[in-house]
């Protein structure tokens, strides 16, 4: 058992609110350690503070790490390790835009109003679109409106 299969299994384990969206790609699991009495250690951090999907989400990990057999383990839910939206990985950018989602823009981790500002539409890749309201419908969203193709969309907030 290695730290690489422990994340190949956390994968299946899916964002409540974006089913297309693993943890692991969300950067929600930060590191899983494995004792040398095999005992797995997975260290989680939400994406907000009182992000009410946590608890299922700690839940759904629990139950995939029995589901395969691995019957001595902790999860941990810290902000020792906080989350930011730089930790979405490729993958998971990709699997926002497939579902319609514009992912957040990658930065320096100083954020400022620019950077809410534009969107790129993830229908029609144009950057030619306004933000509607920083209030998407859940704590992690911004709507958006594509003038080139006309449509609405939401953008996962850069944080």
């Amino acid at each position: 058992m290695t730290k690489e299969h422990i994340l190949t299994l956390l994968e299946e384990v899916k964002d409540p609110e974006i089913p297309v969206l693993s943890l692991v790609d969300l950067g929600v699991i930060t590191d899983v350690i494995i004792s040398e009495a095999a005992h797995v250690t997975v260290h989680m951090t939400p994406t907000f503070a009182g992000c009410p999907a946590m608890d299922y989400m700690k839940k759904d990990v629990e139950r995939t790490l029995e589901k395969y057999g691995i019957s001595s383990y902790s999860v941990i839910m810290s902000f020792d390790n906080p989350w930011n939206s730089n930790k979405v990985s490729e993958k998971g950018r990709i699997a926002l835009k497939e579902f319609g989602l514009a992912p957040p823009p990658t930065y320096n981790l100083i954020l400022d109003l620019d950077i809410l500002e534009y969107a790129e539409c993830p229908y029609c890749n144009s950057t030619n679109t306004t933000l509607r309201t920083p209030f998407g419908p859940t704590l992690c969203r911004s709507m958006h409106y594509c003038n080139d193709c006309r449509q609405m969309f939401e953008q996962f907030k850069p944080l």
